[in-house]
This record gives structure tokens, C-alpha cells and sequence, in this order.
């Protein structure tokens, strides 16, 4: 065990977390997550990341971190942070497949993210193999066992980072010859596609499609009773909050909605990353609301505490605009990086704490990662596919950071090509790195 490095991750996750991995301390619900796997490890300390950068422990080309590839980056960038959501939030209806996690955006280097994106790539394949042989436990493939079970080898790893490469550079090439293209999104996939079942399926949940009413976000996180719609009644989700503080909240934040508040939770437990941040849901629509026909006129809004964007605790002056508060930088960098912002998205101060005011999605699925890499089907394709989609949507969101040229584009698709096969073995050396980590971060709960 490397006393150093067990020095570095107390350090980073005591900065982040308040606590660090200590058998002495009761440990964080954040921190047994982190402990399932490398790729959760990753997942809920991305602020090591970029002390490594800074440290030189992950060293990338220094030419792709050159100032003309600055721009709007999702800071905590991974496989996992991908899916499909509707634009301008549950008021929109228009499904697509994007980032969906911006907490920790912010102005960077288009690299870091790519980097982080190749790293969880290798990650992932290690998580289904080590599903597949008992080292890990997955959420959703818990019955995977046999030889009818495949994951994704090292080869297909190097396939799917190549993929997500070319799917990069391919997408902002085409802003080049056309701006107009920055406002292009993945709106629909093949029915042989890795991602058709997920889109479908996300279709469906949105406004007006057919499992609205009973697969939405917001179907399945209310009931309907005695002509009152409230949050169900999951005690391990939703804490219901005491009277004096329903009407603090509604005092502060009514102002900030489009319409009434049915009912006020705390959401406990949700996230990985910033699975210790505070936030409430609220539960926003017409107080005369007759029947679930009206379903649609509700919404769940989230009101999730802020704090300091990953990358900039380990560059703190990499950018001005990095000194604004951290639900404003995580508002501003969010509608950055979309074509349709969601129309509710707002920051707040109150108990002397930064709060992001946003809607949650109707529509919003995911394949999660497990199901991905352990499958019956062809793990290399699926992979592969799905990568050249996240890099495709990724460097959509990177080119909406400035749109008053192409400068960006023209740097990555120059620079990049000359270091495509070095940032994919730097970035596969990392994941060793995260693996080795996670093994002393289990080691320090015990």
C-alpha cells in the first residue's frame, strides 16, 4: 500500500467530501458507493482527476491544452454522464441524446473531458468483466452468469476510444464547413443501433407519449389520492420536511416556478459524485389539478446544493469566468453547451449556500453502464457504438461554448489528429491508476 498516494486520495476526498475514507469515521454513504467498483470510484472523485493533471501524475499533450481549446467542458465527464432528455427540460418535448450532467462545468480544456471520457471507456469494460467473474455487483445484470454473457476485451476498448475520436473530430469538421451544424442534435437512432431501445423508450416517457402516465420521471416518483397529487411514499428517497420548513422553502422559491407547489420533499441518496449535496425536490403544477389527465401540467423541480466546479480546485485561475458562484458558473456553462436550454434553470442563495434551480426531465433514460458491457450481443459493437455517439454529442456541446467562430473547431480536429494514439494509451495507463486507487480506498473503509 503506497502511503503517498493514501495521503493524496484522503486529501482530495477530505477537500471535497469533508471526510475522507477512514475506518476511524463513519463512512459516507458517498464513499461505499464509490467503493463497488473503479469506474464508481472515478465516478465520485473527479476532483483527483484534475489534481493529477496538475500534479503530473496524468500527463496529456500539452499542445491540446492551449488556450484556442478552451471552452464550456462538462468538468466530470464519463460514459455514464450521457443520455436522453428532452429539451428545454419537462417543458419541452423534444427527445435527445447529450451530456446530462453539468455540475461540475465549467471554462476548460476541451481535453480534460475527452480524457476523462477515454478513461471511463476502460473502466466500463472492467466493470463487466469484473461482474462477469464476481468481483463486482451490478445493479442491473445481478442474473449475468454463463458463457452467454460477454464483455468488452482490451481491443474493443482501443475500438471505442478510436470511435469516439473520429466521431469527435468528424462532428466539429462539419461546423467548420457549416456553423449552422453546432445546432444539430441525436435525435433519433436505428432500430439495429445500440441506443434504439433507450431512445424509444425515452420517446415514450415524454409528454404526450404512451407511458407518460405511468414511466415518466414523474409518474413514477407521485401518486394520485383523493384528487391530491404528492410525492410517493419511499421514505428511503423522499424525507417528508416539517411544516416551518415547507414554508421557508416555498417563500424563497415560489418566485423562481411557473406554477404552484403541490408538495416539498428532500431528496435523499441520489448521485454519485455529488451524492452528498443537499437538494429538495419540489413538486410544481396547478393547485386546482382535477385527474391524472393533466398530468402534463405538472413538473418536478429540483433545487440541489452547489459547490466549486472539479477542475477549478486544482486550477483555480484557468479562467475568469470560473470565479463566478458555483450554481451561476453550473446555470450559465449548462445553457452554453444546449441548443434548447431547459426554460427553468435559475441559482439562488439561501441559508448562505448556492442552490440550482432546474427542472427535472419526464423523458429522461439512460443505459446504464453494466448494461452496456455485459450482453449476449457483440460487446465491442455496442460499445463502439455508443462512444461515437457520446463523442458526436460531445463535440456538439463543446462547440456551443463560442459561437462567434470556428477557432475551437479548427484547433481540436488539427491538433487532435496527431494524438489520437497517444491519448488513448495515456488515458488506458490511467485507468490503472483508478483501479489501483479504488483498491486503497476500499482498503482505507475497512
Amino acid at each position: 500500500m503506497s502511503t503517498d498516494r493514501q495521503t493524496v486520495l484522503k486529501r482530495q476526498l477530505q477537500l471535497i467530501d469533508g471526510q475522507s475514507s477512514d475506518p476511524s469515521n463513519p463512512s459516507l454513504h458517498k464513499h461505499r458507493k464509490m467503493a463497488l467498483s473503479p469506474f464508481q470510484f472515478f465516478r465520485g472523485s473527479a476532483q483527483l482527476f484534475y489534481a493529477d493533471l496538475a500534479s503530473g501524475v496524468l500527463t496529456l499533450p500539452s499542445l491540446l491544452a492551449a488556450k484556442p481549446g478552451m471552452t464550456t467542458i462538462m468538468g466530470d465527464c464519463h460514459l455514464a454522464n450521457f443520455g436522453f432528455l428532452t429539451e428545454e427540460g419537462s417543458q419541452g418535448d423534444q427527445v435527445i441524446f447529450s451530456p446530462n450532467d453539468f455540475d461540475d462545468a465549467c471554462m476548460g480544456y476541451a481535453v480534460w473531458d475527452i480524457a476523462r471520457f477515454l478513461t471511463s471507456v476502460a473502466l466500463v469494460a472492467d466493470l463487466g468483466r469484473g461482474i462477469l467473474d464476481g468481483r463486482y455487483i451490478s445493479d442491473g445484470t445481478d442474473s449475468a452468469s454463463g458463457s452467454d454473457y460477454h464483455a468488452p476485451d482490451n481491443d474493443a476498448v482501443v475500438a471505442a476510444c478510436r470511435g469516439f475520436l473520429h466521431a469527435y473530430s468528424d462532428t466539429l469538421q462539419k461546423v467548420i464547413v457549416d456553423s449552422d451544424m453546432r445546432y444539430k442534435v441525436l435525435k433519433k437512432f436505428p432500430d439495429e443501433h445500440t441506443l434504439y431501445k433507450t431512445w424509444r423508450k425515452a420517446c415514450k416517457r415524454a409528454a404526450g407519449g404512451k407511458d407518460f402516465l405511468t414511466k415518466s420521471q414523474l409518474a413514477k416518483s407521485t401518486r394520485f389520492e383523493d384528487g391530491v397529487l404528492r410525492f410517493v411514499d419511499e421514505p428511503e428517497k423522499y424525507q417528508v420536511l416539517a411544516e416551518n420548513e415547507v414554508k421557508e422553502v416555498a417563500a424563497v422559491f415560489r418566485p423562481y416556478l411557473d406554477d404552484d407547489i403541490l408538495d416539498c420533499v428532500a431528496r435523499l441518496g441520489a448521485g454519485t459524485g455529488s451524492n452528498n449535496m443537499e437538494r429538495y425536490y419540489l413538486l410544481v403544477g396547478p393547485e386546482d389539478l382535477h385527474s391524472l389527465d393533466e398530468l402534463a401540467m405538472c413538473h418536478i423541480v429540483e433545487i440541489k446544493q452547489q459547490r466549486q466546479a472539479a477542475p477549478i480546485f486544482a486550477f483555480p485561475d484557468i479562467s475568469p469566468v470560473n470565479k463566478l458562484n458555483p450554481a451561476h458558473l453550473t446555470a450559465d456553462c449548462q445553457r452554453n453547451m444546449q441548443r434548447r436550454p431547459d426554460l427553468l434553470l435559475d441559482e439562488v442563495v439561501w441559508r448562505g449556500k448556492h442552490w440550482l434551480v432546474r427542472s427535472r426531465h419526464h423523458a429522461r433514460a439512460a443505459l446504464k453502464p453494466d448494461q452496456l458491457v455485459v450482453t449476449r450481443k457483440d460487446p465491442a459493437i455496442r460499445l463502439s457504438e455508443y462512444a461515437q455517439s457520446c463523442g458526436e454529442a460531445l463535440a456538439l456541446a463543446h462547440s456551443r461554448g463560442d459561437r462567434r467562430s470556428s477557432r475551437f473547431e479548427l484547433f481540436m480536429v488539427e491538433s487532435l489528429a496527431n494524438y489520437i494514439d497517444e491519448m488513448i494509451e495515456v488515458c488506458l495507463n490511467y485507468s490503472e491508476q483508478v483501479i489501483a486507487d479504488h483498491a486503497l480506498h476500499v482498503a482505507m473503509l475497512d
